[in-house]
């Protein structure tokens, strides 16, 4: 139980990396705040963590409205005293080219994907600061690396990612807080299922390991990067990607 005692605020908990991301965590020890718009799901989610011994509550969060960023984490925060980890996983898209692409798809995707992360930033730090130790991870994608056509908004935001990933890490190092970023590649997810079967043909022809990945693959880089044994790692992408994209 290598995360025993600590405290994960998880975001877009309720489903694919988030929600693998939640059980993880929790199975090394931790205590999860898991946050999303769907309290159902949240509600699922929390039982079968407790099924299986661990700890968990549910914070409906819509990380593309400030207000309830703030209103959320200060009732995580007032419920377990503490956030050691945040994982910055919410994420949406909104496909379309460029010359098509609606602002309101631009702005959807930058907020809910990027801003949304500095966000719960700004709410957690301050308890990570008092305690001067922290694990922020944000989940950033290939796509953020090598870019996509048809996801600008997608690929911009999670570039953006990267670099506040970068900066962050640089910011509060002297503190004991580390971040970093994971960089799923192709991962079975709801966000992927609605692809062809030709797509994902062509995609599974361009990963040397021959397979797609499952959201529990990235929820084991996570629960490393949140872990005591990276202490010396931030700033850093983990990219888990079946060696889609090497170097």
């Amino acid at each position: 139980m290598k995360l025993a005692g600590r405290v994960a605020l998880v975001t877009g908990a309720s489903q694919g990396i988030g929600h693998a991301c939640a059980q993880a965590l929790a199975r090394e020890g931790a205590t999860i705040a898991a946050a999303a718009r769907n309290r159902e799901k949240l509600d699922e989610l929390v039982a079968a963590i407790a099924a299986a011994g661990g700890q968990a509550a549910a914070f409906v969060i819509d990380v593309a409205d400030e207000d309830q960023i703030k209103s959320g984490v200060k009732q995580a925060l007032a419920q377990f005293g503490k956030i050691d980890i945040l994982v910055n996983n919410a994420g949406i898209t909104r496909d379309q080219l460029v010359m098509r692409m609606k602002r309101a798809d631009w702005d959807a995707v930058l907020s809910t994907n990027l801003t949304s992360a500095y966000l719960c930033i700004q709410q957690v730090i301050g308890s990570m600061l008092k305690q001067r130790w922290g694990r922020i991870v944000n989940i950033t994608s290939i796509f953020g690396q090598t870019g996509q056509a048809g996801q600008a908004n997608y690929a911009a935001s999670k570039a953006g990612l990267i670099g506040l990933t970068m900066a962050m890490a640089r910011e509060i190092a002297s503190r004991n807080i580390t971040v970093n970023a994971v960089a799923p590649g192709f991962i079975e997810t709801s966000m992927t299922a609605a692809l062809s079967e030709e797509f994902k043909q062509t995609a599974v022809k361009q990963i040397p390991l021959g397979r797609v990945g499952s959201p529990e693959d990235i929820a084991n880089a996570v629960c490393f990067l949140a872990s005591d044994e990276a202490s010396y790692i931030t700033g850093h992408v983990l990219n888990v990607n079946g060696g889609m994209l090497m170097g």
